[in-house]
């Protein structure tokens, strides 16, 4: 049975409280289904019972209900055009401009389950070798508890290693452990990992010279896109770079951004005029 309208609504105002994720009405049906497994998951015979649960005031059951709300869709060289543009043009362009100080910083701001800043990791290790003297600083963080520990693990099936990973990456850089492939413990060191909710405050992300939010404006409304971009700008350093997904933009948000020209990806850094 699907969850009661009261129910939705009641889910949607805790979860949009939480996190500012915007849960429209027609996807009653994903809440439904997600709740449907975090129910048996916890214990209670239904969804409307752990709703009910919910009513009673405050529990862990908070955050784990926000958490299931999160969509943690990735992949190993997920939409491979900015991949591309970082390996050929935009870490070469950030390095010239560092070179003096030899000093990189770099936040993935959706880590999900870590394909992405794995993905970035070896792009570093593959094709910038001069990093080894240098001092980087990586940071992945993400709202979701249970995917940032699968992400600190590295463990992923051959189901997850299949979706875009080149298979001679795939050798170099994981071990095979029965059914699973693990992430090298060289790749696991390069990143830091931690929670991170992007409408609270942001005190582990340091001064940055790129960052990847891709996919992830998309889930909020207006205002809060409009905050979170102001915030990233007050983490980039000058010459930083934004990558946002394909379908997301600073246009009419934040116009203190610039695009940096390129096909088939979203791209940005804050303009000379701020």
């Amino acid at each position: 049975m699907a969850l009661s309208a009261a129910d939705f609504d009641y889910v949607r105002d805790l979860v949009q409280r939480r996190s500012s994720i915007v849960l429209e009405p027609e996807k009653a049906y994903l809440v439904d289904a997600r709740l449907q497994g975090l129910a048996r998951r916890e214990g209670f015979p239904t969804p409307e019972d752990l709703v009910s649960r919910l009513r009673t005031g405050p529990s862990a059951l908070l955050q784990k209900v926000v958490e299931a709300m999160t969509t943690n869709e990735t992949s190993f060289f997920r939409d491979m055009h900015p991949f591309e543009a970082l390996r050929k043009t935009i870490i070469p362009d950030l390095l010239k401009k560092r070179a003096s100080e030899k000093r990189l910083a770099i936040w993935c701001g959706a880590a999900s389950t870590g394909q992405e800043p794995y993905t970035m990791a070896m792009i570093l290790k593959e094709h910038f070798p001069e990093l080894a003297s240098w001092s980087v600083r990586f940071i992945a963080t993400d709202l979701s508890t249970e995917v940032l520990e699968k992400a600190k693990k590295g463990r992923y099936s051959q189901l997850e290693v299949n979706r875009g990973m080149p298979a001679p990456l795939l050798i170099k850089y994981f071990v095979k452990e029965g059914i699973e492939w693990v992430i090298k413990e060289e790749l696991r060191r390069m990143i830091e990992y931690s929670r991170l909710n992007l409408i609270e405050p942001w005190p582990i992300v340091p001064p940055v010279d790129l960052v990847l939010l891709r996919n992830v404006l998309i889930y909020f409304d207006i205002p809060t896109k409009k905050q979170i971009l102001a915030k990233i700008r007050s983490k980039l350093r000058p010459d930083g770079v934004l990558i946002l997904g394909g379908a997301e933009t600073t246009h009419n948000l934040d116009e203190a951004y610039e695009r940096v020209p390129g096909e088939k990806f979203s791209c940005y850094r804050v303009g000379k005029q701020s």
